[in-house]
């Protein structure tokens, strides 16, 4: 894939950088040509300084070849606008923008433009581990029937099969979390303290499912 970024910040660079290393082309913009600093000195994708929705500096950059285009910076007007520039001027496939307001947010993701708002995912990321109880989702599929919340166990599931909480529950793990590291559950995977779990769920049975979850299975003391 060939993948333009706009915004060189920190996450735009780390972004250039983790799609260089899976073998993608990748050009990044950003206004202010000491921003490209942050790049990595083997990075050997395009960088072009100028403003992300002018469509000249779009072209230096290949977005009339891109697979994707992701507009990360620091400014939400500049990353909507080049956003729906890349998609209904260029026709690119895939695009993301990432957004601070989240009021924004959801009126741009009404126009099909996936976004990243930054203040609600950090505030989610919060909850989650100042109240563990309920469920935070993590994920909703773009028809809005299946999500990923990030379901609270009992202690007692504790050292049991997490197949089992599976068959109880009706749901899915789509991944969980150890040691600070996003982990695949195989068949064998037992549940070990600390680990946070990961379900794939639709809306009729979020609340049974977490319900479930943080009971004692049954059985349990």
């Amino acid at each position: 894939m060939h993948v333009v970024i706009m915004g060189c910040g920190r996450v735009g660079s780390t972004l250039a950088q983790n799609l260089e290393s899976r073998g993608h082309s990748v050009a990044v913009i950003d206004q202010d040509a000491d921003a490209f600093r942050r790049l990595s000195p083997d990075f050997a994708g395009v960088t072009v300084t100028g403003a992300g929705f002018d469509g000249d500096v779009l072209r230096q950059a290949g977005i009339e070849r891109a697979d994707a285009f992701a507009a990360v910076s620091s400014g939400d007007n500049s990353n909507i606008i080049s956003a729906r520039l890349a998609r209904e001027t260029f026709g690119v496939a895939r695009v993301a923008a990432r957004i601070y307001d989240q009021r924004r947010a959801q009126v741009y993701e009404r126009l099909g433009i996936p976004t990243v708002a930054t203040v609600r995912w950090t505030a989610d990321r919060m909850l989650r581990h100042l109240i563990p109880e309920g469920n935070v989702e993590i994920f909703r599929d773009p028809t809005s029937t299946v999500s990923i919340i990030e379901v609270p166990t009992h202690k007692e599931w504790i050292g049991r099969p997490l197949r089992t909480l599976e068959e109880v529950t009706g749901a899915r793990t789509a991944y969980l979390t150890r040691f600070g590291i996003g982990t695949l559950p195989t068949a064998s995977t037992v549940v070990q303290e600390g680990d946070q779990l990961f379900m794939l769920v639709t809306d009729d049975i979020a609340a049974a499912v977490t319900a479930v979850a943080v009971a004692p299975p049954e059985g349990g003391h």
